[in-house]
């Protein structure tokens, strides 16, 4: 079993990196989402849920489906 207490400072930072590499996408989408436009609020509450609920492939769907969909608060069109 990996016990990060017993590792070395250079394996452990480098168990840390890797580990934090699939959460910063989906850290990301949750922050994109809630400070952007949406056409209606329930599809802004709808991706801010899956982010939160579904992390690795919900940062990664808002990111290729949900983020073309928002726009900047405030812009026309």
């Amino acid at each position: 079993m990996l016990n990060p207490l017993n590792m070395p400072t250079g394996q452990l930072l480098l168990f840390l990196v890797i580990t934090a590499i699939p959460i910063l996408p989906n850290l990301w989408s949750i922050w994109h989402a809630y400070n952007r436009d949406f056409p209606t609020v329930n599809e802004k509450a709808i991706w801010m849920a899956i982010c939160v609920f579904v992390p690795v492939l919900g940062g990664l769907a808002y990111l290729i489906f949900g983020r073309p969909r928002a726009k900047r608060p405030g812009a026309n069109g």
